[in-house]
């Protein structure tokens, strides 16, 4: 197992822990969940501006270019982390890629969006309260990690070898807080706003720099050239 795997595997951890103690939370102090309504963010301190903390730094990761402590799934968007093939780039066989990777990226964006219209209905009707909300996105933030290391569904329609390579890897933190767009209060906008922040880098980097986002034109996230080995089944013959 390579040490960025490894420690991916303490994070998922980490998170887990995170989850067991928002459902206590949940469970027994509920009056803490207050810190999600208005402006109550800047009225006492509670174990969630700790959360809200760690969250806006990983995001805050995602848009600056970082070496070494970010995997290049996340950073490949930067100059720093590009190392452009040696032969002439192939243009046509570029522009279809990104094509082909975008119109299967928003299929994943539309079936996402159903996802969070049925969450607006369920907080709509009564059903769930914003600390349910607040739940969910907890949920995302443990399956976010469970995708990389075990298995992502989104692979399926991504058609991507691993996430080294994957088009959407940093679409993460908007869809973890999506459902905190019906949560209001300046806690879940925040977290939002800055998801989308770091989603439109990402997005525009794709539109401008599409050659770095592409293994054929962007030697680094060739199997052979992985540092990460993130992902469950990376290419047997480079374990021998």
């Amino acid at each position: 197992m390579s040490a960025k795997r490894r420690e991916y595997f303490w994070r998922l951890a980490g998170r887990v822990v995170v989850l067991l103690l928002c459902a206590w939370t949940w469970l027994r102090r509920r009056d803490t969940f207050s810190v999600l309504e208005g402006m109550n963010f800047f009225r006492g301190f509670t174990p969630f501006h700790v959360l809200w903390l760690i969250w806006m730094m990983d995001m805050v990761l995602q848009i600056f270019p970082i070496r070494n402590k970010v995997p290049l799934g996340s950073q490949k968007l930067f100059q720093n982390r590009f190392r452009p093939i040696m032969e002439k780039i192939n243009y046509q066989a570029l522009r279809d890629y990104v094509v082909n990777t975008t119109r299967a990226a928003y299929k994943v964006f539309i079936i996402w969006c159903i996802l969070i219209v049925a969450i607006g209905i369920l907080y709509y009707t009564g059903l769930i309260d914003r600390t349910v909300l607040f739940m969910i996105s907890v949920l995302f933030y443990v399956c976010d990690l469970v995708c990389v290391l075990i298995w992502c569904p989104f692979r399926l329609i991504m058609k991507n070898k691993c996430c080294t390579t994957c088009r959407i890897f940093n679409w993460d933190h908007l869809m973890m807080f999506s459902p905190l767009i019906f949560a209001g209060g300046f806690y879940s906008i925040s977290l939002l706003m800055m998801a989308v922040a770091a989603w439109l880098v990402w997005e525009v980097c794709v539109m401008i720099y599409p050659e770095r986002f592409w293994e054929m034109t962007n030697v680094a996230l060739k199997c052979s050239e992985c540092t990460d080995k993130l992902c469950t089944q990376y290419c047997k013959k480079l374990r021998k």
